[in-house]
C-alpha cells in the first residue's frame, strides 16, 4: 500500500457524512450487501494502524475508530434496546420492513449471530395477532410433517417489550430469510405477467406448503402476494405472516385492509374458514401474478378454485396439487426444471 492510498482512504473516512456514503445503500430489508462488505474490508485494510506509516499512526487510529463506528451503524449494531429470548440476549438493530400489524427489526445475538428478525407489534391492540402467529407456528412445528417444515418460518422465540409509557407490545423472533423475494416484487419485475411455466413451480410449492399447514389443522387466512416468498435460484417457497391464522373451522381473526376485495365471503362474514379459504386466496394470488399470459384451461382451473360458495371450492390442497399437475402435463408436457431469475434485483 502506498502512502497515497493511505491518505485517500483516511480522507474518505474523515469526510464521510454517514455509513451509506462509505458502504452504499443497504440491501433489501436493511441487510448488509456483499459490496458493502468488500468496501469495508478494503478501507479497513488501508487505514488499519498496524499497516499505516509510523509517522501517520495518530491519523490511522482516528480513521480506523471512525470506520468501525460507521460500520456498526450500517449493520445496526448500535441501535435499539437489548432483549432476551430463550436464554439468549439480543440487541435490536435497524428496522427491516413495515408489515400490516408489526415492524420487523434486524437483531444481533451476543455471540454475533444475525440470523433472526424481531417482528414487534406496532400497537398493543395487535398483540393478539402476534400471539396468534406464535401459536400457529408452534402448532405447525408440533403437528406438521417435518419433511415440509421449510415451507413455514420456524419460531425462534417470543418477546414482550415494555415501552417507556408502560405499554406492552408482543413480538416473535423469526428467521432472517436471505435471498427470498415476495410475489409483489416478482410481479413488479414482470409487469407483463410471469410465464405460466415459471409460475407453475411457485404455485405447486405453495399448494404443498398449504397442504402441510392444513394437515396440522391450521388455516393461514391471508395467502396474499406479500406473504408468499420465493427463492428464484433455489426454487424455494415459504409462506410468511401467520398473524391471521385460524384453526380449521374457526373464523379468520382479521383482514388486510388493502386486499378487502380479494377475500372469499366467509372471511368478512366471520364464518368458519378452512382449506377452501386458503385455496381461494392462493389461487387469486397466482392468477394475478400470471395475468393475461394465463391459458384458457388454467383460467377454468382458477374459476373452480375461487367460486363464491365455500362448499363448491376444493378443500384439499394435496388433492388439488394432483389436479394441477394433470393440467400442467396437458398444457406443457412432462415437467422439467426451468431456471428463473428476476430481471431487475429489487434490492
Amino acid at each position: 500500500m502506498t502512502d497515497r492510498d493511505f491518505q485517500e482512504a483516511v480522507a474518505l473516512v474523515d469526510t464521510a457524512s454517514g455509513p451509506e456514503q462509505l458502504f452504499g445503500a443497504p440491501g433489501r430489508h436493511g441487510a448488509t450487501t456483499p459490496e458493502a462488505e468488500r468496501r469495508y474490508r478494503r478501507l479497513a485494510a488501508r487505514v488499519h494502524p498496524d499497516r499505516a506509516p509510523e509517522s501517520r499512526a495518530a491519523d490511522a487510529h482516528r480513521a480506523f475508530t471512525r470506520l468501525e463506528s460507521l460500520w456498526r451503524r450500517y449493520r445496526g449494531d448500535d441501535t435499539g434496546p437489548v432483549f432476551r429470548s430463550g436464554g439468549d440476549r439480543y440487541r435490536i438493530g435497524r428496522p427491516h420492513t413495515t408489515g400490516d400489524v408489526a415492524n420487523l427489526y434486524g437483531t444481533r445475538r451476543d455471540d454475533g449471530d444475525r440470523g433472526a428478525v424481531l417482528k414487534l407489534a406496532r400497537h398493543p391492540a395487535d398483540n393478539d395477532l402476534i400471539r396468534g402467529e406464535a401459536a400457529a407456528l408452534e402448532r405447525l412445528a408440533e403437528r406438521g410433517d417435518p419433511a415440509f417444515s421449510a415451507y413455514v418460518p420456524r419460531l425462534r422465540g417470543v418477546v414482550r417489550h415494555r415501552d417507556t409509557d408502560g405499554a406492552e407490545r408482543h413480538g416473535n423472533l423469526l428467521p432472517l430469510l436471505t435471498g427470498f423475494h415476495d410475489l409483489t416484487e416478482v410481479a413488479a419485475a414482470y409487469p407483463g405477467g410471469v410465464d405460466p411455466r415459471d409460475a407453475a413451480w411457485m404455485w405447486r410449492r405453495l399448494l404443498v406448503g398449504l397442504g402441510h399447514a392444513h394437515r396440522a389443522g391450521v388455516v393461514h387466512g391471508a395467502v396474499l402476494p406479500e406473504h408468499v416468498m420465493i427463492h428464484p435460484e433455489l426454487h424455494g417457497v415459504i409462506i410468511v405472516d401467520w398473524c391471521y391464522a385460524a384453526l380449521d373451522g374457526a373464523a379468520v381473526p382479521a383482514m388486510v385492509a388493502r386486499y378487502t376485495d380479494w377475500y372469499p365471503v366467509e372471511v368478512p362474514g366471520r364464518r368458519p374458514a378452512g382449506p377452501f379459504t386458503d385455496i381461494h386466496l392462493a389461487t387469486r394470488t397466482m392468477a394475478r401474478l400470471i395475468g393475461d399470459r394465463m391459458p384458457d384451461p388454467m383460467r377454468d382451473f382458477v374459476r373452480g378454485c375461487t367460486q363464491t360458495t365455500p362448499a363448491a371450492r376444493p378443500d384439499d390442497a394435496w388433492r388439488l396439487l394432483t389436479e394441477f399437475d394433470d393440467l400442467l402435463a396437458r398444457l406443457y408436457g412432462p415437467r422439467r426444471f426451468r431456471p428463473f431469475h428476476l430481471p431487475t434485483d429489487p434490492r
